[in-house]
């Protein structure tokens, strides 16, 4: 069974840094793409990175452009998103997935409130 379990959300003041991290298991991690999304209150899902399969290949949404890295880890199943220089527009919940056989998968999310 494919489970990606999103860590390291919390609570930070604006112009703070936070490392999520995804924790993926039931699948060979090694040979997917992972993105990031999340979604604020009230609004829409966002994708905010993408990166290919061996960390070759990154993409950034324009509203995070220079401020988060996406990195992975593909001795450890582990995908990661450095988000440095944090806005308030910033916060909402934080998913990472990827599409398996097909099918989109998705952990249930990390929290990030940034707020003075």
């Amino acid at each position: 069974e494919v489970q990606l379990v999103e860590s390291g959300g919390g609570l930070v003041q604006p112009g703070g840094s936070l490392r999520l991290s995804c924790a993926a298991s039931g699948f060979t991690f090694s040979n997917y793409g992972m993105n990031w999304v999340r979604q604020a209150p009230g609004k829409g899902l966002e994708r905010v990175s993408t990166i290919n399969y061996n960390g070759g290949y990154t993409w950034y949404a324009d509203s995070v452009k220079g401020r988060f890295t996406i990195s992975r880890d593909n001795a450890k199943n582990t995908l990661y998103l450095q988000m440095n220089s944090l806005k308030t527009e910033d916060a909402a919940g934080y998913y990472c997935n990827t599409r398996v056989g097909g099918t989109e998968k998705e952990g249930r999310g990390t929290q990030v409130t940034v707020s003075s």
